[in-house]
Order: structure tokens, then C-alpha cells, then sequence
């Protein structure tokens, strides 16, 4: 798969990345390694992760492929947290995530925007991950009027050793203020956009160009039916500057993505 070095950075990551939002629901940890595992395989090079993904379980199951895989790249995130920890075994989360479908305050993130709160879950991402450096640290879903920037940015900027590249991981709803004041916490965005309402639109209207873009497959679900090849080949079309975010449960449909990213770059889809 084509590697692009995202916009603004030096960081290479491949044309699609491999999300781990979902990851807990592929089965064993057994399952989940060679999916992941699998996923490298086929060309992806970058994995996106978070503490509250899995509740910190998605961190940990990459830690395997990462260690086999020093020239892979992942990004994690900072600002939301699992409710009970991020050490919960994986059993356990699954039932709280089951519960909390009935009672949502069960398994609802716990949102702390403190820099103090931040600098330890760095620490415990980069133990989960097993690694040294970050090499993209998001904050997840943060709002401009909540955050400290000036603060968030000194302690960023003097984490230059454990995290090469930091910037905002959020919906759109949220972006317009960040965009429109330039934060310095912004150099790179993560955010949601389909081909059919183009939301991510905002930022290309700041005359900034797309970096990392998810959510088109999960918009075209809403929609009568879609064909996966030109619904991932048009999103392709439409972030030709980063890195789109996909996910899957299923082995076989990596190769389908790797192909769908091949004919792309010669202009086939």
C-alpha cells in the first residue's frame, strides 16, 4: 500500500490506517493479534488507537505487533478515560459494555482535560503500547473553551521525546473553533468526513488540506446500500493529501482495502 508523508509533518503513514475502536469485538486476544497482525501485512503501516478504546485493551493487544513491527507508526490519544481504569482484563470490559447499552453511565468515558491527568496517561499508554515514543498523541473530542491551551502546549511542546507529533482528534461539530482561531494545538486533524455531506469541508475552507479523515463507511451505512470498492475509492479521491481511517473484523477483507488503495494510485477506482 502507498505510504504519503502527512501534510505539515515528517511522519509517513499509509493510505489507509488501521482503527482499533472496535478491536474487542474480533473475539480472543489470540484473534485480535493476528488480525492486527494481518492488517500490517496488507499494507497498513499505521494503527490508530485511545486509552477508552477497549478501555485500554486495544493499546495493549497492539503492543505484540508493534514490538515485531518497529517501523509501524500509531497514534493514541489523550483527554478521555474508561470508566474503572484502563487495566480492567478483557472479559470484564465486554460485560460493562453490555451493560452500559442499558445503563450508559456504566461505561461512559471520563473526560479530564487536566495536563497533570494527561502527563500520567501518557506514561500508561506508552507502557501499554511498549513503546518509548508516540508517534501522533490526539486529544480526543476536546473543546476549545474547556482546554488551557497555552498550558496543554508548553507540556506538549516539552514532550518532545516521548511524542513527535501531536494535534486534535474530534467530530466536526466541534472543529470550528479550533480552525477558525488557528490553534497551535491543531497542527494535525483527525476528523470525521463522508462523500456525500463532505464534512470535513470545514477544514479545506481554512486552506489547510486534509490529513486524517474516518467515517465514510460508517455514514454510507445510513444510506440504501453501497459498494465498498467506490465508497473507499472515492474517499481516496476526495483525502488525496493523508491517511484515511478504516476498520474490520474480518481477515479477508484487508486484502479488498489493499487493492481498493493499489487501484487508486493508478487511477482505477
Amino acid at each position: 500500500m502507498k505510504q504519503i508523508t502527512l501534510p505539515g509533518t515528517d511522519l509517513r503513514v499509509s493510505r489507509f490506517s488501521f482503527g482499533t475502536a472496535s478491536l474487542l469485538r474480533v473475539g480472543s486476544q489470540r484473534e485480535r493479534h493476528r488480525l492486527l497482525a494481518a492488517a500490517y501485512d496488507s499494507g497498513f503501516t499505521h494503527f490508530d488507537t485511545a486509552p477508552y478504546y477497549g478501555f485500554g485493551v486495544a493499546e495493549h493487544d497492539l503492543r505484540a505487533v508493534l514490538a515485531a513491527r518497529p517501523e509501524a507508526t500509531v497514534a493514541t490519544k489523550v483527554g478521555l478515560y474508561s470508566p474503572a481504569g484502563e487495566q480492567q482484563p478483557a472479559p470484564l470490559v465486554v460485560l460493562r459494555k453490555a451493560v452500559g447499552k442499558i445503563i450508559p453511565a456504566v461505561s461512559r468515558p471520563i473526560v479530564d482535560w487536566s495536563v497533570e491527568r494527561a502527563r500520567e496517561a501518557l506514561s500508561a499508554s506508552l507502557r501499554r503500547l511498549g513503546r518509548e515514543r508516540v508517534d501522533l498523541y490526539l486529544l480526543h473530542e476536546p473543546e476549545l473553551h474547556l482546554l488551557d491551551t497555552d498550558e496543554w502546549l508548553r507540556w506538549l511542546e516539552g514532550e518532545r521525546d516521548r511524542v513527535r507529533w501531536f494535534g486534535i482528534a474530534l467530530n466536526t461539530a466541534r472543529l470550528g473553533p479550533f480552525v477558525q482561531q488557528a490553534s497551535p494545538l491543531a497542527p494535525v486533524i483527525q476528523t470525521f468526513d463522508s462523500t456525500s455531506a463532505r464534512e470535513a469541508d470545514i477544514v479545506v475552507n481554512a486552506g489547510r488540506p486534509l490529513q486524517m479523515t474516518y467515517g465514510y463507511v460508517s455514514a454510507a451505512r445510513q444510506e440504501d446500500g453501497f459498494d465498498i470498492d467506490a465508497l473507499l475509492g472515492g474517499a481516496l479521491r476526495r483525502n488525496r493529501t493523508g491517511s484515511i481511517i478504516v476498520s474490520t473484523r474480518k481477515i479477508d477483507r484487508l486484502a479488498q482495502y489493499g487493492d481498493i488503495a493499489a487501484r487508486s494510485d493508478t487511477g482505477d477506482c
